[in-house]
């Protein structure tokens, strides 16, 4: 059934939602390797690109699972329901609060190959990525995850990661157009909407580099899959030419959302579980995926080099991915699921957000939605660089 969220619960959501857009883009994959520093990576370069491997004794997982994840990210039971149904016992932390916290917390101990009290952690993708390129991570077998076989087929061959090899997504979600119906008389479909003269000074457009021009990439024939300075330049030019005529109300980060609201902004780039939150109070708001097409984010489950469970992490890997087990997930968190065909099991439980668009987005949306390439820190620094001579970030 569905289920309602008092208050309190929903502002701790929002800010957690927040503080994690703020590292889902390029600008954070910058701040990471800044982190890191230069002759951090390069000591580190001889490992990239590797990965180990646990040696276990046969038979099921057993023993003490130990997860780090995002606060407000697990359903209520789902724990203690693997608990009992794998035998294993489990440590569950809420103490992953963003991506670029976590990393400057681990990267030392994992440099030395020291424990970090995490057999399995849920970065976003992009740090996913950066963590198995210094070596970082162990790869997830297909014997240990046979429910693999569940995952979108979009999200299993990801470039990022084909064939998901040491990154599982979790959750996933929608970078679109969300738009105040009162204020723009009119229904919004496409990029160029955002340039009607009509909603002059009224539109909005991320600061992040990744999210502001992935979509605006796809409406000029590009895409965020297979970027390229030029490709990335031609939006950046778009995007100039529209904010010097004024076009252009402000750059946001997850900040979007009053000014859409009170109709300050009648069309902002938006992320889609912002807009489920917000419709609850104000019908007029709408998302959609550009007919062009739009961008995803993921985050994704990962077992560092240094676990002590690797089957256990493997076990829960696994659990996560049975659909009637990921639709208590879906339901709770109200994020876009990594599982294909949910439906029927979301319809099962909360027959709301299986009918909700922005929560169980229809086949063709899913089709249109394009994630970024890995990118080298070199391609963050060029892309954020040439954005930021337009927004002033």
């Amino acid at each position: 059934m569905s289920r309602e969220i008092d208050p309190q619960l929903l502002a701790r959501l929002n800010a957690r939602r927040t503080s994690r857009r703020r590292f889902i883009g390029g600008g954070a994959a910058a701040a990471a390797g800044l982190a890191l520093g230069s002759s951090f990576l390069a000591a580190c370069g001889s490992d990239s690109g590797t990965s180990s491997t646990t040696s276990e004794a046969s038979g099921p997982a057993s023993g003490t699972l130990r997860i780090s994840n995002w606060p407000l990210y697990m359903a209520d039971g789902f724990v203690a329901a693997f608990q009992t149904a794998s035998g294993i016992t489990v440590d569950y932390k809420e103490d992953f609060n963003d991506n670029e916290q976590w990393f400057a917390k681990v990267k030392e101990p994992l440099s030395r190959k020291q424990d970090i009290g995490a057999d399995l952690a849920v970065p976003t993708s992009f740090l996913a990525v950066r963590l198995h390129q210094l070596g970082w991570l162990n790869d997830i077998s297909d014997e240990g995850v046979p429910n693999k076989k569940n995952i979108r087929p979009d999200l299993l061959e990801a470039s990022v990661d084909p064939g998901r090899k040491f990154s599982a997504p979790y959750m996933s979600g929608l970078v679109g157009l969300a738009y105040n119906r009162a204020a723009t008389g009119r229904d919004i479909k496409t990029i160029d909407d955002l340039w009607d003269p009509a909603f002059k000074g009224r539109v909005s457009l991320f600061s992040d580099a990744q999210d502001g021009l992935g979509m605006i990439m796809l409406s000029q024939g590009n895409s965020p899959e297979n970027p390229s300075m030029e490709s990335v330049q031609k939006a950046v030019d778009l995007v100039r030419e529209q904010n010097d005529k004024g076009q252009i109300r402000r750059f946001t980060g997850n900040d979007y959302a009053d000014d859409l609201a009170a109709g300050n902004v009648a069309v902002a780039q938006a992320y889609s579980g912002d807009v489920v939150q917000l419709q609850a109070d104000n019908p007029d708001l709408q998302f959609i995926v550009p007919e062009s097409g739009a961008t995803t984010f993921v985050d994704t489950m990962v077992i560092p080099y240094t676990t002590q469970n690797q089957k256990a992490a493997e076990a829960w890997i696994n659990y996560v991915y049975d659909r009637a087990n990921y639709a208590k997930l879906v339901s709770y968190v109200q994020y876009v699921p990594v599982l294909s065909d949910m439906t029927e099991e979301l319809e099962k439980i909360d027959p709301a957000a299986a009918a909700n668009p922005l929560i169980n987005p229809p086949a063709d949306v899913l089709a249109k939605s394009k994630g970024w390439a890995a990118l080298t820190d070199e391609q963050t620094q060029e892309y954020n660089t040439a954005y930021a001579a337009v927004t002033g970030g």
